[in-house]
């Protein structure tokens, strides 16, 4: 038995190398892109207006009132966390944030020196905050669509969900809201609301690049008897995701299937997607929005 674990276990952490292997130079593409939009909305929106946005950028905001500068505690806080990751999470997770980690404060001096000769005059409030979430929602969904991470408070949330038990989008609430609330102590009420409607809509539109504009997907997949466990335990194997087995059988052929039934975070779409081709090219799933998913925990 002990043999036979070994074996599954070398066998998931093969295919999601291969599946991490897929199409690097088109996916760190679209992460440099991504990275890029993010710092130029991060520079001309939010650090101009003083918009405390979720995150590690957030901070940097509030600080840089104090004098410290934006893309050096960006930079620092963001090596910090990759080395808490590596030795937490483990060394694949920070090997997926290193280059969005390293690459994002430094696009944000670069364009710091761009967007200080852009004046924007009397444009409102409330169009520089949509205007700054569309453009950041779209970075953000860029860089979550290339399968890699710009690390930052991905890190914090990452372990709250490891440790303490509850959703990816829970634990993101817990440490974004503290960040929205330390903004408040700095700014105005004014900034925090605009910071709301920021956050807001970077998650619409986050989600709207990377599939549909629903948090989770659910994955229908009809497995043979023989690939059953593996695919179970490679949904295992996947952060924020739960599945449930429901026995089946062939329409046509009256073959006895199992279908499983599994809800997975939209950041994680890729990973199951191309995971499961690993195991089996041939095998059969349909994917929809999972607009409300309750009480995970019985679930899984």
């Amino acid at each position: 038995m002990g043999l036979f674990r070994r074996l599954r276990v070398k066998r998931l952490e093969s295919i999601i190398e291969k599946v991490q292997k897929k199409n690097v130079g088109k996916r760190y593409l679209m992460l440099i892109i991504g990275c890029l939009i993010v710092a130029f909305a991060f520079n001309l929106f939010f650090l101009k207006y003083n918009i405390v946005c979720f995150g590690v950028s957030g901070i940097a905001i509030v600080l840089s009132e104090f004098g410290i500068n934006p893309s050096i505690f960006i930079l620092a806080s963001n090596i910090i966390l990759l080395i808490v990751a590596y030795f937490v999470l483990g060394p694949n997770d920070a090997k997926n944030q290193l280059v969005g980690a390293l690459s994002y404060p430094i696009f944000v001096e670069i364009t710091g020196l761009v967007t200080e000769h852009i004046n924007l005059g009397s444009t409102e409030m409330i169009v520089i905050a949509i205007l700054g979430g569309v453009f950041a929602g779209i970075g953000y969904g860029l860089i979550y669509k290339s399968g890699f991470s710009t690390g930052g408070t991905d890190v914090i949330i990452s372990i709250i969900c490891k440790f303490c038990k509850i959703s990816m989008g829970n634990a993101g609430l817990i440490v974004n809201g503290l960040i929205v609330i330390i903004g408040k102590i700095v700014f105005s009420w004014d900034v925090v609301l605009y910071a709301i409607l920021v956050s807001y809509l970077i998650s619409v539109f986050t989600d709207k690049v990377l599939l549909g504009i629903s948090r989770c997907k659910a994955f229908y997949i009809v497995v043979d008897r023989k690939n059953e466990e593996i695919v179970r335990s490679f949904l295992m194997e996947v952060p924020g995701a739960g599945s449930t087995v429901i026995d089946a059988e062939g329409g046509y052929s009256s073959n006895r299937k199992t279908l499983l039934l599994a809800v997975v975070p939209t950041k994680n779409y890729f990973l199951v997607k191309e995971g499961l081709r690993e195991i089996d090219k041939d095998i059969f799933f349909l994917v929809c929005d999972a607009y409300e998913v309750s009480n995970v925990g019985d679930f899984v």
